[in-house]
């Protein structure tokens, strides 16, 4: 059911305060692997999470990685719609795309947004999946803007799971949310499809070494 109008904003509202008491509930722990904090203070990086972590990533980064701006690919369809007013609330930018939907002209967007020294984060493996499969946008990312990408996961002592194409994560009130932030990796020029290959797979394999619920 699509929802729009006044009803739209109705439940952004609702949700991003639900979404902050239920915060208040949590006990967040860093755990940063590449010293990543200190260094995403004099540059940007490119984070990548996988989808069913994205539900915590805006308090995450207001309580570990502020004050630098943050943007994130968000789904151009109708659901994305929500998930777009629910991170603008929270103060962060947008970029409405996907590797299915207005994917090259939002990576466009992306690299002219990172240009300007804003992280960037993307659910490599969203928004249809497959499941901790990552695409090649955020590969084709990293190489255009020279960047680094964070790998990240957030794990939680204790979660419900939807019954949704990812299993996505929610945290129990009362539990620990453990923030991972790996060790940035550079992506290396692919002059060939194998080659390229390879680095996916190699980013794709450092974001399944920090998951821990699968």
């Amino acid at each position: 059911m699509k929802i729009e109008g006044w009803r739209a904003r109705w439940l952004v509202g609702f949700g991003y305060r639900l979404i902050q008491l239920w915060a208040r509930t949590l006990r967040f722990e860093l755990e940063d692997r590449g010293e990543v904090v200190p260094a995403s203070k004099q540059h940007p990086f490119i984070f990548a999470v996988w989808h069913n972590r994205l539900l915590l990533l805006p308090s995450v980064f207001r309580r570990f990685l502020s004050p630098r701006h943050a943007a994130a690919l968000i789904s151009a369809s109708g659901d994305g719609n929500l998930v777009a007013a629910f991170v603008e609330r929270h103060g962060y930018g947008t970029i409405r795309g996907s590797t299915s939907r207005k994917g090259a002209s939002a990576l466009l967007r992306l690299a002219d947004v990172f240009e300007t020294g804003t992280h960037i984060v993307i659910t490599p493996d969203g928004p249809r999946g497959p499941v901790y499969q990552i695409g090649q946008g955020v590969v084709f990312l990293a190489q255009k803007c020279n960047a680094e990408v964070v790998p990240g996961s957030v794990e939680c002592s204790s979660c419900w799971r939807f019954k949704s194409w990812d299993r996505f994560i929610l945290p129990r009130p009362f539990s620990t949310v453990r923030v991972i932030l790996g060790v940035p990796l550079r992506i290396a020029a692919t002059p060939t499809p194998k080659e390229f290959e390879h680095e996916r797979l190699r980013l794709e394999n450092a974001l399944m070494s920090l998951t821990e619920r699968k």
